[in-house]
């Protein structure tokens, strides 16, 4: 298999290449990709709902975003990155922000690897919903309800990302949690 990258086409956000008979897709000018556990003090999880063009539903999922996508922003690290991104999807901010582990997100079909960040100690700063065309409705649910909640989700048509539950199983890993859920 030959190891020279070819790209197939290039868009505003993303490239598709192929290296020998791999096609594959990247992220153009980006640094990586956060996706938040933001938990509250009162042992709630802030997901995040918004309508998805490619599988065409509406998505429930973690909040999450791009690392230094934009002009100003190269160079940016992951965690100002997350911080931002909660802000700008949920409205809340974080005091306290642990990387979690880094992944690839859909190792065979693109090259992009997302690092899972706890958010904790937050605090409401803001509307969310995202900017401008994201559309993007915020939920706060209890951890005790999350599952009951997410099947009702679903049953009214919600995808659910798969993340959640990684995200969940990392926020309850004996180094993380208080044994409730919650951050320690």
């Amino acid at each position: 298999m030959s190891d020279a990258l070819e790209c197939l086409y290039e868009g505003r956000f993303l490239r598709l290449v192929k290296r020998g008979a791999w096609e594959y897709v990247e992220r153009v000018n980006v640094t990586g990709v956060a996706v938040l556990v933001p938990v509250t003090s009162e042992g709630q999880i802030v997901l995040v709902e918004q309508y998805r063009i490619p599988v065409r539903a509406p998505m429930v999922e973690l909040p999450a975003g791009l690392v230094g996508d934009e002009e100003g922003l190269r160079g940016e690290e992951i965690l100002d990155a997350a911080n931002r991104e909660l802000e700008e999807e949920t409205g809340y901010r974080a005091r306290r922000l642990q990387v979690l582990t880094t992944a690839p997100s859909s190792g065979g079909m693109t090259s992009e690897v997302v690092t899972f960040v706890l958010a904790s100690d937050l605090s409401k700063v803001g509307p969310g919903g995202g900017v401008e065309g994201e559309d993007i409705v915020v939920h706060v649910v209890p951890l005790s309800d999350l599952q009951d909640w997410l099947g009702r989700k679903q049953a009214q048509g919600c995808l659910i990302d798969p993340k959640i539950y990684a995200g969940l199983h990392l926020l309850n890993s004996p180094d993380i949690a208080d044994g409730q859920g919650r951050p320690a």
